[in-house]
């Protein structure tokens, strides 16, 4: 029970380890957030880190991910009636840029809504005609870049442009979708099992759709990361790469990952029932009519 109250964000310190301690003159710590005037200057080289799977981070980063999530969805709801948002000032004179290589309504509008409440601002970049590389090197983009915003999200197709953006930028890169993986997808559907479940522990789920895709390695790496159980189906090999991740964090939190031959086996005794397409984008024609064939077979 104590595991649900907190996600329901009732406890003021939900952002807490967002924050440094600070006492200056040895009485009580205040928070902030970044630097101050008596930090001195800003250093030149800045380590940045950067999301582009899910292996990127920790258990308990995840855990403060949506805790925060969560607090904030509430203090949305109480701003619609006080119009008090204690995270409105949050990213105050950040920019985030958002560079978009394949369309998506609802990311580009939850990235602009989402930076406008905390008080930063997100700008749409289009890369579906001018690729990352093509006028110019992805090592003076990324320089450029980190000079003018704080950070960067990429919706694209290949994971290779953006794994070349992020070596060389001194600011967070975020992956909003590539062909391995998609981050932020994984922590918005966690959110929405916290919300209905209350709790992880003991949870098993259920994957029905494209084994071959972003969707699937990243569920793949959530379960094992956070310690539930993931029960696959579906057409599509899935990558050599994705099981040795997923095999290495399985075996320090305990969970199964495991592909059923069909749909009935894997829904069997869940807890949650996850579906996408059987078919993703960009299938070859040939291997799509072969799936075609196996789904009406």
């Amino acid at each position: 029970m104590a595991e649900q109250q907190d996600w329901l964000g009732k406890f003021d310190n939900a952002t807490s380890f967002l924050y440094t301690s600070h006492n200056a003159n040895g009485g009580t710590p205040t928070r902030r957030l970044g630097y101050e005037n008596s930090d001195g200057p800003l250093p030149v080289e800045r380590t940045a880190r950067h999301l582009l799977t899910m292996c990127d981070l920790s258990r308990e980063e995840v855990m403060n991910i949506l805790r925060v999530a969560t607090a904030m969805k509430e203090s949305r709801r109480t701003f619609m009636d006080t119009g008090f948002d204690r995270f409105s000032e949050i990213l105050k004179g950040c920019s985030l840029l958002t560079l978009f290589e394949k369309p998506s309504l609802r990311t580009r509008v939850s990235l602009e809504v989402g930076m406008n409440q905390m008080g930063g601002q997100a700008i749409f970049y289009s890369i579906a005609d001018s690729p990352l590389g093509a006028k110019e090197s992805i090592q003076d983009t990324g320089r450029v870049l980190s000079r003018m915003c704080q950070g960067i999200t990429a919706r694209v197709t290949s994971r290779k442009g953006l794994r070349s953006l992020a070596q060389v930028s001194s600011i967070p890169v975020i992956n909003a979708l590539d062909d391995y993986a998609h981050p932020m997808q994984m922590c918005a559907d966690l959110l929405t099992i916290f919300e209905h479940k209350g709790s992880i522990n003991g949870l098993t789920m259920a994957y029905m759709g494209d084994l071959e895709n972003n969707v699937t390695y990243d569920l793949m790496r959530t379960a094992a990361l956070m310690g539930y159980n993931l029960n696959l189906a579906g057409a599509g090999a899935i990558e050599k790469s994705v099981w040795t991740e997923v095999n290495a964090l399985t075996e320090k939190s305990g969970s199964k990952v495991a592909v059923f031959p069909t749909a009935k086996e894997a829904i069997s005794g869940v807890d949650v029932v996850y579906c996408d397409s059987w078919m993703s984008y960009g299938i070859p024609k040939d291997e799509e009519e072969a799936r075609k064939k196996a789904l009406y077979a």
